[in-house]
């Protein structure tokens, strides 16, 4: 509640002063458009939940990314099954990684994504790796069920398919981890896997992994839903 009321206020704030003479930085600024290379405030979430109904705004900001550094295909709308339409999505092939696989997402799912592995996820990776993530392993995107796969209940965010499963990191070194053998290492590789979840609060709406439940015990869950789920 607090952070909600902080960001309004913010938000109130940047309104009255729009047209003053104090300039405010575009990644603070609610109306300015989301640049890539922006530092991840608290106003990164508002602006990427705004663009879950804006593809043209959300489109213009993946091509921030410089040239070379991401490839994705933009998809019209569609239904792979008739109860889970999906909306303002894309195709991510790849991105300053490769993927096991490329997967379908929200585009705002691949913005954030991609806003993540350029401020937290490699950063991280170089600092206490010493080498950068050169590809991530994950078990998709898109899967229309409930949450749990339970017969009730309400939709998973994978039925809109506003979530990544990540498993694993493969660095350029040519080292492997993933988090179902070494989110327990008391080492540089449990204190990677814990600086990547960390980050990825920062950019998505929830994160769940080893620490929130057993059903989470080898995958980041990274989806847009929320505002700081973080466990």
């Amino acid at each position: 509640m607090r952070s909600t009321l902080f960001i309004l206020a913010l938000i109130g704030l940047g309104v009255a002063l729009q047209k003053s003479i104090i300039e405010i930085p575009r990644h603070w600024a609610p109306w300015a458009p989301l640049h890539i290379d922006d530092p991840i405030t608290p106003m990164t979430k508002l602006k990427l939940s705004r663009l879950a109904d804006d593809r043209e705004g959300c489109l213009a900001a993946l091509d921030t990314v410089p040239d070379g550094e991401l490839s994705y295909m933009p998809l019209a709308d569609y239904s792979p099954t008739a109860s889970c339409p999906l909306t303002n999505v894309v195709r991510m092939q790849a991105s300053d990684v490769s993927f096991n696989q490329s997967f379908v997402a929200t585009c705002p799912l691949a913005l954030a994504w991609v806003m993540y592995e350029r401020h937290a996820l490699q950063p991280a990776a170089e600092e206490i790796m010493g080498s950068r993530v050169s590809q991530v392993n994950h078990v998709g995107s898109f899967a229309c069920r409930n949450v749990y796969g339970r017969e009730t209940g309400r939709r998973s965010e994978h039925a809109t398919a506003e979530a990544l499963d990540v498993t694993g990191f493969q660095f350029e070194n040519g080292q492997r981890i993933t988090l179902i053998n070494h989110w327990d290492d008391e080492g540089e590789v449990g204190e990677f896997l814990r600086a990547a979840r960390d980050g990825a609060c920062d950019a998505f709406g929830n994160v769940l992994g080893p620490d929130y439940n057993a059903a989470h015990a080898d995958h980041f869950h990274m989806g847009m839903r929320g505002f700081r789920l973080c466990r």
